[in-house]
């Protein structure tokens, strides 16, 4: 099986892998470069729980060929907080018990990020189209887009908070 080299930015720092023909995304980053904050759900695109960003675009990485990721940028929940601080959407998230078992929290604390980047100040239909591709089997969603709204109130756009 050939190997290819990958060298992409992950959570601001510089970092190669050698992606074999096939390799998704999620399985490099997890077995790679040793990021295991995206999780492993569903395996076909199905329930967000593996959302990264890729210049800033929310990506399904179970999907997404790991070849694909040379010279781009790519955000996992590992690089949202900054130092010992939390970024305002994960403390958004553990105020408003929007993170119950947890295993859903990742995807969708991504694909918030990427909408509070894009748009500081989402309306919750907003919210509700942007966490649409991910799947919580225990919180109803509602704490989710609470979670959101909050954040996007207390400047969760801004770079590292």
């Amino acid at each position: 099986m050939a190997q290819k080299p990958v060298q992409f930015t992950l959570n601001g720092e510089d970092k190669a892998a050698f992606a074999s023909d096939g390799q998704n995304l999620l399985d490099m980053l997890r077995r790679g470069v040793g990021d295991l904050s995206p999780k492993y759900g569903c395996g076909q695109g199905a329930c967000g729980a593996c959302t990264v960003l890729i210049d800033g675009e929310p990506c399904l990485s179970c999907l997404t060929l790991a070849e694909t990721v040379d010279g781009k940028d790519v955000a996992t929940t590992s690089g949202l907080s900054s130092g010992s601080g939390i970024h305002p959407l994960q403390d958004a998230f553990m105020r408003n018990f929007a993170a119950q078992c947890g295993y859903c929290t990742p995807g969708m604390l991504m694909a918030a990020k990427a909408l509070l980047d894009r748009n500081p100040q989402p309306s919750r239909d907003d919210v509700v189209e942007a966490i649409s591709g991910n799947l919580c089997r225990c919180t109803g969603y509602e704490p989710i887009i609470n979670a959101v709204l909050e954040a996007s109130r207390s400047g969760a756009s801004q770079p590292n908070g």
